[in-house]
């Protein structure tokens, strides 16, 4: 049975790699072969193929006979062509430096179509990577947006509330000022009611001395007529006196009530500029509570997309 250039397998499981090697038609595939001429692995892309050209050539003319694998590898390199160029020389079809001549030629169109196999595998596979990356990056840009969709309305909730505790808070302190102000503005009308009588009072007061006086005037023309009318010239005297006393005490009293009230007003607007204050610096303080809780959060969830970014890095 004649020699064969055949395949003989080596490497490990789902990892093979070749010999290519000459051995006899009856050995077994991984047994004893008669010489190793090159070697064969088809993992890489484009696969790897390691060939003795002259040795190959040599025991095809030898009447070696290859497999289909060893065959397309064979023609792959050349040998195959340079084989039948060989024959060609031998029948007298045309000189061997003819015969150099067309191997050459064909030997660098070969060449330049696996570089630019190459090339085109190279820039497809750049193609994919960049595809890859923006897939992998629109990716990240949604589940970003999602995650600051989420945080805002997690951090809309959480003002919200304290908006709602601070009106809360504020109206249970308005609503104990606004008592003391219904008092004193109760304790105020009946003042005002006093001013607006006082004068009404001392228009009568006024009215009652001219009445008076005329009353004196008659009085005297009749003094003239009787001269007993000089007791009554007395005790007339005497009644416009005592009445101007009583509207001064009328007068006095509305006006220490205005002075009482007026420190009353004035108590009443400074304390409500500090309990203003008050709740102000309660809303700054909650609100800065409150940023600085999403701000933890924010810093939680970004480690946590860090460390679900590394391990998928580790298993890849």
């Amino acid at each position: 049975m004649p020699t064969k250039i055949r395949l003989q397998r080596r490497g490990r499981k789902a990892r093979p790699f070749y010999h290519i090697v000459i051995a006899d038609g009856r050995a077994p595939r991984d047994g004893k072969f008669i010489e190793k001429i090159g070697t064969y692995n088809p993992i890489t892309e484009p696969a790897d193929i390691q060939l003795n050209f002259d040795r190959a050539l040599y025991w095809l003319q030898t009447g070696a006979q290859p497999t289909d694998t060893v065959r397309t590898i064979l023609s792959y390199k050349g040998v195959m062509y340079k084989n039948h160029l060989l024959k060609g020389v031998k029948k007298g079809a045309f000189t061997e430096e003819q015969a150099e001549v067309k191997f050459q030629t064909w030997l660098t169109d070969k060449e330049a179509k696996i570089e630019n196999k190459l090339k085109e595998s190279e820039l497809a596979k750049k193609e994919a990577g960049k595809i890859a990356f923006e897939a992998e990056k629109l990716v990240k840009e949604n589940r970003a947006k999602d995650i600051a969709a989420k945080r805002a309305a997690a951090i809309e909730k959480e003002v919200d509330a304290a908006k709602e505790v601070i009106a809360a808070e504020a109206g249970d302190d308005t609503a104990s000022t606004d008592a003391p102000a219904e008092v004193e503005a109760a304790k105020a009308e009946p003042a005002e009611e006093v001013k607006a009588e006082a004068p009404a009072e001392e228009a009568e007061t006024k009215e009652e001395p001219a009445a008076e006086e005329k009353k004196a005037e008659e009085v005297k023309e009749e003094a003239a007529e009787e001269p007993k009318a000089e007791e009554a010239k007395e005790e007339v005297k005497e009644e416009p006196k005592a009445e101007p006393k009583a509207e001064e005490v009328k007068t006095e009293k509305p006006a220490a009530k205005e002075e009482k009230e007026e420190e009353k007003v004035e108590e009443t607007k400074e304390e409500e500029p500090k309990a203003e204050k008050k709740e102000e610096a309660k809303k700054e303080e909650k609100e800065e509570a409150v940023k600085a809780e999403a701000k933890e959060e924010e810093a939680k969830e970004e480690k946590k997309e860090e460390k679900k970014d590394e391990e998928k890095k580790e298993k890849k």
